[in-house]
C-alpha cells in the first residue's frame, strides 16, 4: 500500500480539523470534533488539554475511518497560539490551559515587560508587550498561582501537549514556541533572559525543532485511541497563522496572507529578522525567514457584533441577513454617505498597542441606514489593513503587490473588492478553505521526504486562486482621500480614550432613582 497521503491537524480555538492531503494539494477525507471553552470570570478563558486530547483523537479516528490509514506517509500540528497549559512531570494538567483570548494578565504586562526591558524583550521574541503571548500569563500565574509555578514540570503549547500524547515526547515547533513570547526568535531558543525574572528555565518549555523535522512517532497507546498506525511520524507544524501563510505561499517577498476571520491576521514574509512596532514578528512555517504579521483583533466579530446587538437580528433565525446587508451596502457609494468606522471594538495591537482604545462612528446622520454601517464596517477595516501593510512594507523594503485573500470574510465579493480599492492592490481569493491545515500537511509532507525543501512542497500542494479582485482607478483616487482622513482619527482620539478608560475603572455604583 503506497504512502500517498498526509494529515494537517489543525488544532484551532474551537475545534480540531484532521485532514488527508495528496502530494497535489487536494483534500481527500476530513474529520472534525469541537472543544468546549469556559469563561469563569469576565475577560477569562479555560480549556482543559484533555478536551484538546479528546477532540484530536476523536477528529482523527473519524478521518481514519474513511480511508486505509496504512496511506498516511506522516502528520503534523497547526495549533491555536498563545494558549499554553502547566504540566507536572507525567503529563498531567495541573490547571486548565488559559487560552489566548483571555486577557486576566493586563495588570502583569507593563510590570513583566520593565523587569526584563520593553525593548530587549521586544528585540528578542519579536513581539511588543502586549496581553496576547503566553508569558505574561505565566507571570500572572507567578504572581497568583505561585503553587502552580513551582510544580509545573513543563509549560505547553498545543502542539507541544498533544506531541506529548501523541508521541510520548514534549516537543514542539520553532514556528509555535515563539508566540509564547519567551523564545529568542533569531537564535530560535527558549530566552533565559526573558524567562529569569520568573526564576524559570528553558528545561521547563518543550523541545523546540524546526517546521519540518520529525518530533516523533505515534505510540501504541495514542494509535488505538486515534486509528493511526503505531510508528507514524509526528512532524513539527507551525502555529496555525504561520501555518495558514505557508498554505498560501507565503515563502518569499511580495505575497500577503490576508485571514478575514474573526480577527483580521495578515502577514508578509521577510528573508531578515526584523522588529517594528508597526506590526509582530512571527517564525515563518517554513523555518526559514520571518512573517511579519498584522492583527486586528475584530474582523467577522465586529460584523456579526452589529448584527446582533445593534441590528437586532439572530443570524441563526434569520441566516439570509449577511447577504441581505451586502446587497444593502453594495447600493452605498465609496464613503458610505460620510460615515467614517475606527475598528478598535476590542483596543488595538499594531501600530499603537493600546489596550484602552474603542472603536468609534464618526459622520452619523439621520440620513444614514442599515447599508451606511454594513458598508462602514468592511471600510473600516479596509483602511485599517492598509496602513498596517504600508508600515510592514516601509520596514521589510519590500512592496506587496497582492493580498491572498482566506477565511470566512474572504467570501464576500464586496468586502475583497472593497479592500482591492483601498489598498490599490490586487485581492486573489484562493481555494483553499482550510489553510491552516494545509500549511501543516505541507510540512508533513516535508518531514515524509516527499519534497526536498518548503518550496517544492508549496509548489506542488499550494491552492489555486479562484478570482482575482483588481483595484479600479477612479475608486482608489477616492479613497486615498478618505485614508488621509483615517489616518489621523485614532491618534487625535488616543488622550480621549485614556481619560474614558480611567473614568469607567473608576466606577459609579448603579443607585436608584430617586423621588422628591
Amino acid at each position: 500500500m503506497p504512502q500517498d497521503l498526509v494529515i494537517g491537524l489543525d488544532a484551532s480555538t474551537t475545534a480540531t480539523k484532521a485532514i488527508a492531503w495528496d502530494r497535489q494539494g487536494r483534500a481527500m477525507a476530513e474529520g472534525r470534533s469541537p472543544i468546549p471553552m469556559d469563561s469563569p470570570l469576565p475577560d477569562r478563558y479555560e480549556q482543559d488539554p484533555e478536551d484538546w486530547w479528546a477532540s484530536a483523537s476523536s477528529a482523527l479516528h473519524a478521518l481514519c475511518q474513511q480511508l486505509d490509514p496504512a496511506r498516511i506517509a506522516a502528520l503534523a500540528i497547526s495549533n491555536q497560539r498563545e494558549t499554553f497549559v502547566a504540566l507536572d512531570a507525567d503529563g498531567t494538567a495541573l490547571r486548565p490551559g488559559i487560552v489566548w483570548l483571555d486577557e486576566r494578565c493586563r495588570p502583569e504586562v507593563a510590570g513583566f515587560a520593565a523587569r526584563v526591558g520593553e525593548q530587549t524583550i521586544h528585540r528578542i521574541s519579536g513581539k511588543p508587550p502586549d496581553v496576547s503571548p503566553s508569558i505574561y500569563r505565566i507571570a500572572w500565574l507567578a504572581r497568583h498561582e505561585p503553587q502552580i509555578l513551582a510544580r509545573a514540570t513543563w509549560f505547553c503549547d498545543v502542539q507541544g501537549y498533544l506531541s506529548l500524547r501523541l508521541t510520548g515526547r514534549c516537543c514542539t515547533s520553532w514556528a509555535s514556541a515563539d508566540p509564547m513570547g519567551c523564545f529568542d526568535l533569531a537564535a530560535r531558543r527558549w530566552s533565559e533572559t526573558v524567562l529569569a525574572p520568573l526564576g524559570l528555565s528553558a528545561e521547563r518549555f518543550p523541545g523546540a525543532l524546526a517546521p519540518g523535522e520529525i518530533l516523533g512517532q505515534v505510540t501504541d497507546t495514542a494509535a488505538r485511541a486515534t486509528g493511526l498506525p503505531s510508528g507514524t511520524p509526528l512532524v513539527a507544524g507551525a502555529g496555525d497563522g504561520q501555518a495558514a501563510g505557508l498554505g498560501c505561499r507565503v515563502l518569499s517577498p511580495g505575497r500577503a496572507y490576508l485571514n478575514l476571520g474573526t480577527a483580521v491576521v495578515s502577514g508578509i514574509f521577510s528573508p531578515d529578522y526584523r522588529v517594528d512596532r508597526a506590526f509582530r514578528t512571527m517564525g515563518s512555517g517554513s523555518g526559514e525567514g520571518y512573517i511579519l504579521e498584522s492583527v486586528l483583533r475584530t474582523g467577522t466579530f465586529l460584523v456579526d457584533w452589529f448584527v446582533r446587538r445593534l441590528f437586532g437580528v439572530d443570524p441563526a433565525r434569520e441566516p439570509g441577513i449577511y447577504r441581505v446587508l451586502e446587497q444593502e451596502a453594495r447600493a452605498v457609494a465609496p464613503g458610505a454617505g460620510g460615515l467614517l468606522l475606527v475598528p478598535y471594538w476590542a483596543g488595538v495591537m499594531n501600530p499603537y498597542w493600546e489596550h484602552d482604545a474603542r472603536g468609534c462612528m464618526v459622520g452619523l446622520s439621520a440620513s444614514h441606514g442599515r447599508g451606511h454601517v454594513h458598508r462602514a464596517v468592511l471600510e473600516g477595516i479596509a483602511l485599517e489593513q492598509t496602513l498596517v501593510t504600508a508600515a510592514a512594507e516601509a520596514v521589510a523594503g519590500q512592496p506587496v503587490t497582492a493580498y491572498l485573500a482566506i477565511g470566512g470574510g474572504a467570501a464576500s465579493d464586496l468586502w475583497c473588492q472593497i479592500i482591492a480599492d483601498v489598498s490599490g492592490r490586487a485581492v486573489e481569493r484562493s481555494a483553499t478553505v482550510e489553510a491552516s491545515s494545509l500549511g501543516a500537511a505541507m510540512a508533513a509532507a516535508r518531514g515524509a521526504g516527499w519534497f526536498s525543501d518548503f518550496h517544492e512542497a508549496a509548489g506542488a500542494m499550494g491552492g489555486t486562486v479562484t478570482r482575482r479582485f483588481e483595484p479600479r482607478p477612479a475608486t482608489f483616487d477616492y479613497y486615498q482621500r478618505l485614508l488621509a482622513i483615517y489616518r489621523g482619527l485614532y491618534p487625535g482620539l488616543r488622550d480621549t480614550y485614556r481619560a474614558l478608560a480611567e473614568l469607567a475603572r473608576d466606577g459609579v455604583t448603579p443607585q436608584p432613582p430617586h423621588h422628591a
